[in-house]
């Protein structure tokens, strides 16, 4: 058993929101896995949920993304398959 708790790096004036317990921290408190940041300010922070939704939202209505030349993808094939035949055997 650790005597010490490691403790998770921040600097003052950096904000996150931490997804585990729903609020906004300044430093961050909660490990990297639960939490969005860092924001420049506590008002940012508090966002973080529109803001993730409103970049989503681009995402996914970005036309590169959802060319068929499979360039955005990484999928030769363009139908979002990766190329895969849902077979497990070598091609010819």
């Amino acid at each position: 058993m650790a005597l010490f708790k490691k403790r998770t790096a921040g600097k003052p004036g950096e904000w996150f929101y931490c997804l585990e317990h729903k609020k906004v921290e300044e430093g961050p408190e909660c490990p990297a896995k639960n939490r969005f940041g860092p924001y420049g300010s506590r008002e940012e922070a508090a966002r973080a949920l529109e803001t993730a939704k409103e970049r989503n939202l681009e995402w996914e209505t970005d036309p590169r993304w959802h060319d068929k030349s499979g360039g955005a993808t990484g999928d030769a094939t363009g139908d979002g398959t990766g190329g895969a035949t849902g077979k497990d055997e070598v091609p010819d």
